[in-house]
């Protein structure tokens, strides 16, 4: 499951892998975007897996206890208040022995949006803490998980994030951007550079990733 997919980059992703996918999201719009790529994927013959669009809330999973054996939970930990009770509900439908795959934004990631734009910390529904690898880690075990390693992702969106900062970060009609993220999309689409972005995780990554298992 790919619990808080947004525009479902990380779905794609796996769609590729022969994976069974359930991407999961609150914002609809997020989830057309998903769904409309998912078939385009499938209309090129890219796809080898199977995937489902689910609309629901982190904190109220529609699953029975024990279902996925592998969850992916990408930059959602930092937009809810109660993180606890949202890592309790993934442990819930996790099985005993399986993987979940949690990333927030760095400690320096955050500081220096934050630094940018006085606008990072203010929007409403945007980022409400800074996790350091400590205490992402103090979260994960506390609710039952036991952490294998700790890696970085998203180096390219660590420059799109920069560049909205700098061009108004609520500024939609900010041309710079806009064409960046452009350029993030094909990343999506384009295994190759796929590959060249995950070289580049650990020279400016915008996310770490923790990695945990459910003991069994």
């Amino acid at each position: 499951m790919d619990a808080g997919c947004g525009e479902g980059r990380h779905s794609f992703a796996l769609y590729r892998l022969d994976c069974r996918v359930f991407a999961l999201d609150r914002d609809l719009t997020c989830l057309r975007k998903t769904q409309y790529v998912l078939r385009e994927m499938e209309r090129r013959g890219e796809a080898k897996g199977q995937a489902l669009v689910l609309r629901g809330d982190n904190l109220h999973l529609p699953f029975r206890e024990r279902t996925f054996h592998r969850i992916l939970c990408a930059e959602v930990l930092e937009h809810i208040p109660d993180d606890g009770a949202a890592v309790e509900e993934l442990v819930r439908v996790l099985r005993p022995g399986g993987l979940m795959a949690v990333t927030v934004p760095t400690p320096f990631t955050e500081a220096v949006y934050g630094r940018l734009s006085p606008e990072y910390f203010r929007t409403p529904g945007g980022h409400i803490r800074i996790y350091d690898p400590r205490e992402l880690s103090e979260l994960l075990t506390a609710c039952g998980l036991r952490i294998l390693s700790v890696g970085f992702a998203h180096s390219f969106h660590s420059l799109y994030w920069v560049l909205r900062c700098l061009c108004g970060l609520h500024n939609g009609e900010a041309r710079i951007p806009k064409l960046y993220h452009r350029f993030l999309h094909q990343v999506v689409l384009h295994p190759g550079l796929s590959r060249f972005e995950q070289s580049c995780n650990y020279l400016f990554p915008k996310s770490m990733v923790m990695y945990a298992r459910r003991p069994a």
